[in-house]
């Protein structure tokens, strides 16, 4: 995919660039695919707001991705390539052999008619799946589970894809995206390849307008408040922070610090951090 840029006719749109949609179905998708998609802008069982600056957005209907991949041994065919409101990913329609129809996350260079499989005979090609102890060390994978039947957790947003370093025991060794070396359980799924649309990353907004279409509402920063409203706040122009580290509207310490519990049980699993 490429970036598609428009002639500046208004300041907003100057800054704007959007992904070229022409290599995806113009067709709508597919209905029996389909989902609801309530909006909880923001907000738990309770009622009470836990992750602020969401609401509004566009209307959506959630696509039902198969991120388990366990039809062992049945060939499928690319029918399209579409959007997904809800991932950063395109999404490849499949039909397999019997007629059975699902959604998978577009690996790189997927093409319509491609054929894939998944299971212990499939071959290491883009967009097959199969489970860590037949793919090769040195592999690139995507749509990674975490525990075997789970169905895919890791590796899975735009351009995203993790290296299977090496197999010992019960367990693989994955370089992930972001530098961290964790050991996975070896009967885990993982499909060959890297995800779709690469371009996703260079896309620029553009305007605040565009946010809002997403469901993200203004967020005001803590030093432009009153003291009463956030630790940031107050003072005679563009005062400081007057605390040792940046702190969130409750007082709590945030942007470098450490949240991850110490005694975490999977924390065993991880061989290197992330930097």
């Amino acid at each position: 995919m490429a970036i598609k840029k428009y002639k500046p006719t208004t300041p907003s749109r100057r800054g704007m660039s959007v992904i070229d949609y022409s290599a995806l179905s113009k067709a709508g998708p597919e209905k029996s695919l389909l989902k609801p998609l309530k909006k909880n802008s923001g907000r738990n069982s309770y009622g009470r707001i836990t992750v602020r600056h969401r609401g509004g957005g566009n209307r959506r209907k959630y696509r039902v991705i198969d991120f388990k991949r366990q039809k062992f041994d049945v060939k499928a065919k690319i029918l399209s390539l579409e959007y997904d409101p809800n991932r950063s990913s395109h999404i490849a329609l499949v039909e397999y052999a019997d007629g059975e129809k699902a959604y998978i996350t577009a690996p790189n260079n997927s093409k319509v008619g491609q054929e894939i499989m998944s299971g212990s005979n499939a071959d290491i090609k883009s967009g097959n799946a199969l489970a860590l102890s037949g793919i090769p060390v040195g592999t690139f994978v995507h749509n990674v589970e975490l525990y075997p039947g789970k169905g895919a957790q890791l590796a899975r947003s735009a351009g995203n894809m993790a290296q299977l370093m090496a197999k010992e025991g019960k367990l693989a060794l994955l370089r992930l995206p972001s530098g961290e070396l964790r050991n996975v359980p070896i009967e885990c799924m993982a499909s060959i390849g890297q995800v779709g649309n690469l371009e996703h990353e260079n896309v620029k907004i553009g305007k605040a307008g565009r946010k809002r279409y997403m469901g993200w509402r203004p967020t005001v920063r803590g030093s432009a408040m009153n003291p009463c409203d956030h630790p940031h706040g107050g003072g005679e122009g563009k005062a400081p922070i007057g605390r040792p580290g940046p702190v969130t509207p409750w007082g709590k310490p945030t942007l470098g610090y450490k949240t991850r519990k110490k005694n975490k049980k999977s924390n065993k699993f991880i061989v290197k951090r992330r930097k």
